[in-house]
């Protein structure tokens, strides 16, 4: 039986939208790892490297469209509508020239994975894998990363923080 709890309690229409589309990348995702596993394809680094890039991509977007890098709040305005908030029910902890230090209590990228009834290791897995976009936007941003407890690995929430360099 799952550990995992990802439970949406927002319910609007645009937010619904936009899980749909990140739940449609996720499902392309997860069926691209568990075929490539099925076919003995080294898939894992072929996602990371992907994702990797993909986070180098948007974050040189967010460094470019951030007024002040060098405070991390300047760029939490570009980093979280308040679409994404919803979308993934961010509660923001903490927002300073810094840190930024988040919670997620939903999770669209995971909901896919779990209609797919990929087991929690799977999960825990795509998860990580979908964090190296998160972890390269902070590297394009100069900032440090830290992913604490995730929904995947069976927590209440997602910690992610951004921090500036010391």
């Amino acid at each position: 039986m799952s550990k995992i709890k990802n439970e949406a309690k927002i319910n609007e229409e645009k937010v619904n939208i936009n899980r749909n589309a990140i739940e449609h990348r996720a499902t392309w995702t997860g069926l691209t790892y568990v075929e490539g596993i099925k076919a003995g394809l080294p898939i894992e680094g072929v996602i990371r490297d992907a994702v990797a890039k993909t986070g180098a991509f948007h974050g040189a977007g967010y460094l470019a469209s951030t007024e002040k890098p060098e405070e991390v709040c300047s760029f939490a305005k570009a980093f979280l509508p308040e679409l994404g908030l919803k979308t993934f029910e961010m509660d923001v902890v903490k927002n300073d020239a810094e840190n930024l230090e988040i919670e997620f209590h939903y999770c669209p990228l995971l909901a896919a994975w779990q209609k797919l009834g990929f087991d929690d290791e799977t999960c825990a897995k795509l998860c990580d894998n979908a964090m190296d976009g998160d972890r390269n936007i902070a590297k394009a941003m100069g900032y440090d990363f830290e992913l604490g407890k995730t929904i995947a690995k069976g927590d209440p929430i997602c910690e992610v923080n951004f921090r500036k360099k010391k």
